[in-house]
């Protein structure tokens, strides 16, 4: 991730998703965005089920953490069932474990069981999820991620009408004095960033926009 300048009180950092990078130069994509200033990525792991897609895996986070142990690596399981296999992503070296709420039958316990393994726990609200779901779960969680698309794959024009949720979010943390993160992801770029800041969110995800470019670090220079 990379924090950008100063505007007012609200300072963004900038997560990208290496979904959409270019996975046969993996390493060379998360080069270049450890050059930019990025000490962090959003790894998307997907199962085909609960999202009609396949991303990312245990072992490829184990081996992004053996090559940039230095890189925060956000795990943001797509997934059913999560409860079943983040103990692999845990011992694979996962520093946030993010998944759906509706994926789950007990999201408080699965918060719970992350947390205690002294990974941060994060909660994602899809674009039809109400934020109201969250209620039980904001004293707790590190993160809460509203998707500014339906969530499965990269590259996906970006929800305006989900501001009205980050800013719903925002207002609930304000009000119930919290700290969590706030993060969006999906159709991040130069011309939604600005949105999504003023909205209220603290993390932008942001894949097809930086990695698709000729140049990556001039393309997050406009974001930060």
């Amino acid at each position: 991730m990379l924090k950008s300048k100063e505007k007012g009180e609200n300072k963004m950092r900038i997560m990208p998703s290496i979904l959409g990078a270019n996975s046969l130069e993996l390493h060379k994509e998360i080069a270049r965005a450890k050059e930019s200033g990025i000490n962090g990525l959003h790894i998307d792991v997907m199962d085909g089920h609960f999202v009609p897609n396949l991303g990312f895996t245990a072992q490829n986070v184990k081996e992004i953490k053996q090559n940039f142990p230095e890189m925060e690596a956000e795990v943001h399981l797509m997934v059913s069932h999560p409860e079943q296999m983040i103990t692999d992503f845990i011992d694979a070296g996962a520093d946030m474990i993010e998944f759906h709420f509706e994926s789950t039958t007990n999201a408080y316990y699965l918060v719970q069981q992350i947390k205690k393994a002294g990974v941060k726990a994060g909660i994602v609200l899809s674009p039809a999820t109400p934020v109201s779901v969250v209620m039980s779960l904001i004293e707790i969680v590190d993160q809460i991620l509203i998707m500014t698309v339906n969530p499965g794959f990269g590259g996906q024009a970006f929800i305006k009408e989900m501001m009205s949720k980050v800013a719903e979010v925002a207002q609930l943390k304000n009000a119930q004095n919290t700290d969590f993160e706030i993060e969006v992801d999906g159709g991040v770029n130069d011309q939604t960033f600005e949105l999504v800041k003023k909205a209220g969110a603290t993390v932008a995800v942001s894949g097809s926009y930086l990695f698709k470019g000729n140049n990556f670090h001039e393309r997050l220079s406009r974001l930060v």
